[in-house]
């Protein structure tokens, strides 16, 4: 998640009186306005839990009434001080800071706590209603609606909320999953729009997961939306003898048999995103990203209007960024120059190992490029687990508890750093070469993924299946 503190507003409390509010967005979106003593109190709170020293730095009280030079650099800071504080792996989890957001966000919004009836809907668009209440944060919903459901309890960490935006077009956009720190009817009421809905889906990239979610009824019906839903959308790649097959297997209401072939073809599992641009193999092609099989795959159009396709392995990346940008924006007969509207381009960049002694970085550039690397994220934990031997589902189960931590040979992969600046001098960025030496992937058949980047497709060179420390 990416958090920017991009404005401030002069605002009036009930006694009349004016303050300075901080408007707190994620992924360029307004989350909060929360005052600057508001903050103080939070990183007091963090500072009595966690210690002076775990805690950065947080900008000081000022005697006198603020200059606007003063008011913007205390914005600055206050937006470093937060973004600190969710890059940390233990502070950004912790309920401390989570809290804070909900309640801010709460009271942003001026919607009071009461019960209500929340639509969430399947891949294939039924809808569930849930009766919660506002103030539920995201795993309380994911819980109802697993109740809802009948979803045993065990399988419930196998699936998470997303924000989904429809499209004009039939499509859809997966814009975030909804995350712990946010209230899942307080997000959804305050876009103000029905193209916006929330929708269960499967949250694990690894398909021998698969099995344990088909093991149940309930389970085998979810994913078994989901897949055809991904069929019909596009996602899923079938050509017309296995199209017949699939139809002969749901019509014989077959879906275990129905899901076993949809893993054998392209892009099973995938999330594809809207079309973007990318400056590999050149700038200014436009490409569609799809995430899945520990990899992001590229279909890019070059400005020749030749189409190549590619794959970037996770086990590859040696780090990746997320960046953001203010751009300004016309208002109509305003100049762009002086507009007070801005739009947020956000990028992401990972650098690659394309041959053994060559590392590049490519760049992407997405209003879903935060998306992408949530994505990237949850692929490295999944291998982290598998790594080590441990379980997805107490992976699953300590992330839905809010105290998901990694062990000490997983603690050098954390979250992306999502920084406000481009500056690369700035970035920080997260090194996995260290901690992905031994991994290996679980191979899948020719049909299954496309040629790794290096292949004839694109210049480079094969994709092997761990990076040692020696090879960066």
């Amino acid at each position: 998640m990416h958090f920017s503190i991009p404005e401030t507003e002069v605002r009036s409390d009930e006694n009349g009186s004016t303050y300075v509010a901080y408007n707190i967005h994620v992924n360029g979106v307004l989350h909060c306005r929360v005052r600057y003593s508001q903050l103080l109190g939070l990183h007091e709170q963090i500072k009595k839990e966690y210690g002076n020293n775990v805690v950065p730095a947080f900008p000081p009280k000022k005697i006198f009434t603020l200059t606007p030079a003063e008011v913007d650099q205390r914005r600055e800071q206050l937006e470093k001080y937060m973004q600190a504080v969710r890059q940390d792996p233990i502070l950004g989890s912790s309920e401390v800071f989570n809290s804070f957001l909900r309640k801010a966000q709460q009271e942003t919004q001026q919607i009071p706590t009461e019960e209500v009836q929340l639509e969430i809907y399947l891949s294939n668009g039924q809808k569930v209603k849930v009766n919660i209440l506002t103030s539920d944060q995201t795993e309380d919903v994911l819980e109802a609606v697993a109740s809802k459901l009948d979803l045993p309890d065990e399988l419930v960490g196998y699936f998470s909320l997303f924000l989904v935006q429809e499209r004009g077009d039939g499509g859809c956009t997966y814009v975030r999953k909804l995350q712990e720190f946010e209230l899942p009817y307080v997000s959804i009421t305050s876009l103000h729009s029905p193209d916006y809905r929330i929708v269960l889906r499967k949250s694990y990239w690894d398909t021998a997961y698969d099995s344990d979610v088909m093991d149940d009824r309930v389970g085998l019906n979810l994913l078994y939306v989901q897949t055809v839903s991904d069929i019909e959308r596009g996602w899923i790649i079938v050509n017309k003898e296995q199209h017949r097959q699939l139809k002969s297997l749901q019509e014989k209401g077959s879906k275990k048999e129905f899901i076993r072939l949809a893993q054998t073809l392209k892009y099973y599992g995938y999330i594809k995103f809207d079309p973007c641009v990318t400056d590999f193999p050149e700038k200014g092609c436009h490409v569609i990203v799809g995430a899945g099989n520990n990899e992001l795959n590229f279909h890019v159009k070059l400005p020749s209007e030749q189409m190549k396709e590619g794959s970037f392995k996770v086990t590859r990346m040696r780090c990746w960024r997320v960046t953001s940008s203010q751009v300004p924006v016309a208002n109509g007969t305003a100049n762009p120059s002086s507009s007070s509207k801005c739009d947020v381009k956000l990028e992401l960049a990972f650098e690659y190992l394309m041959s053994k002694d060559r590392l590049q970085w490519v760049t992407i550039t997405s209003p879903q490029a935060i998306m992408m690397s949530i994505c990237l994220q949850a692929m490295v934990d999944e291998l982290m687990v598998k790594k080590s031997g441990g379980s997805i589902k107490k992976m699953q189960k300590k992330r839905l508890n809010g105290t998901f931590q990694r062990s000490d040979s997983q603690q050098a992969v954390k979250s992306p750093p999502l920084l406000d600046s481009p500056d690369p001098s700035r970035e920080q960025v997260v090194k996995l070469s260290t901690k992905l030496s031994s991994v290996s992937l679980r191979g899948l058949s020719s049909s299954n993924s496309a040629s790794d980047i290096s292949g004839n497709d694109f210049h480079g060179n094969y994709a092997f299946e761990g990076i040692g420390d020696d090879d960066l």
